[in-house]
């Protein structure tokens, strides 16, 4: 992962507005998920076979549950300006309505259920700084798959974002079923996805 450190120049502070736009015209190579973190532009190389995988797997047991007019993405930007963040989840599920039109992101609050899976290179923004803003933002559901995690790969189901921190709703190992609550009504087996 490398980052690009914005300068806004002395005496003011960054603009929303000027991170978005230099964001946006960021020439990353192709594949490569480019994203805003705690004002911070950067750029993340494209995910592994097993990390794809994943988010497939997951995404094909969603669409069973989800209602007709929700979409599942997973090339959405997520716009948390509280945080100075826009973020490219690898899954969120939202209203199609909200994903209609022109642009290439949304606004957080909007977002049913946002997931991320860990990178060795992004692990950290992930478990700290994305879960902060999504919270902050108030999504309502954070599914964190982290096959990085410090002694065995675990699924961290986060909920009841209050004053940007979020309520552990389930942790277990990979192995074990995750329950999504309503409205996904869900048991994910997390022992279908791969351990790096």
């Amino acid at each position: 992962m490398s980052a690009l450190t914005v300068d806004p120049g002395p005496g003011h502070g960054q603009d929303w507005d000027d991170l978005v736009r230099i964001w946006e015209e960021t020439d990353a190579p192709e594949g490569c998920k480019v994203e805003i973190i705690e004002g911070i532009v950067t750029v993340s190389p494209p995910p592994s076979k097993d990390h794809n995988t994943t988010a497939e797997l997951l995404q094909r047991r969603l669409y069973t549950v989800i209602p007709a007019d929700w979409g599942i993405y997973q090339t959405l930007g997520v716009s948390v300006p509280g945080r100075a963040g826009l973020y490219i989840p690898d899954l969120v599920v939202l209203p199609r309505a909200v994903a209609s039109g022109p642009g290439n992101r949304v606004p957080a609050e909007e977002v049913r259920l946002v997931v991320e899976i860990t990178s060795p290179a992004n692990a950290n923004h992930d478990r700290i700084g994305k879960a902060h803003g999504y919270a902050k933002a108030g999504v309502e559901l954070f599914l964190l798959l982290d096959p990085w995690h410090t002694g065995r790969p675990t699924a961290t189901l986060y909920g009841e974002p209050s004053d940007g921190t979020y309520r552990v709703l389930e942790a277990v190992e990979y192995g074990e079923t995750l329950t999504l609550p309503k409205p996904f009504g869900l048991d994910l087996d997390t022992g279908a996805f791969p351990v790096s």
